[in-house]
C-alpha cells in the first residue's frame, strides 16, 4: 500500500511562493502518474497540475506559467513550486499518484496524451492547507 505525505503549506502574502512537497512510498512499478489537486470547502475539487514518469505535464489555465510540477524518483518526492500566488489560489492541497508498468502508461498517453486530471488516481495525501492573503 502506498502512503502520501504533503508538506510545505501555509500562509503567505499575495505574490509571494509556496512549494510544496508529497512524499511517497517506495513503489516497484516502473512507471506512475502523479498530480497536484487542491480543493475549498463548498467547491468540487480541481485539478492544478500533473506528471508522468516520463516527464509529460498538465497545468490547469487558472495556474500555468505560476505553478511548476516536478519529481524526483531518487527521493520518491513530487514538488509543486507555485510562484506569483493570488488569494484565489487559497485551498487544501492534495497529492495523489498511481503506479503501473511501462505498458500501462503508454496505453494511458495514446488515449489520453497525458495523465491528466480525470485519470482515476489510487492513492491520495491528506493534504496541506495553502491559505494567501
Amino acid at each position: 500500500h502506498v502512503q502520501l505525505v504533503e508538506s510545505g503549506g501555509g500562509s503567505v502574502q499575495a505574490g509571494g511562493s509556496l512549494t510544496l512537497s508529497c512524499d511517497y512510498s517506495r513503489y516497484t512499478e516502473s512507471s506512475n502518474c502523479m498530480g497536484w489537486f487542491r480543493q475549498v470547502p463548498g467547491k468540487a475539487r480541481e485539478g492544478v497540475a500533473t506528471i508522468d514518469s516520463d516527464g509529460t505535464t498538465e497545468y490547469a489555465d487558472s495556474v500555468k506559467g505560476r505553478f511548476t510540477i516536478s519529481q524526483d524518483n531518487a527521493k520518491n518526492t513530487l514538488y509543486l513550486q507555485m510562484d506569483s500566488l493570488k488569494l484565489e489560489d487559497t485551498a487544501m492541497y492534495y497529492c495523489a499518484a498511481d503506479f503501473f508498468d511501462r505498458s500501462s502508461l503508454v496505453r494511458i498517453k495514446m488515449v489520453a496524451g497525458s495523465c491528466g486530471f480525470l485519470y482515476e488516481y489510487h492513492y491520495w495525501g491528506q493534504g496541506t492547507q495553502v491559505t494567501v492573503s
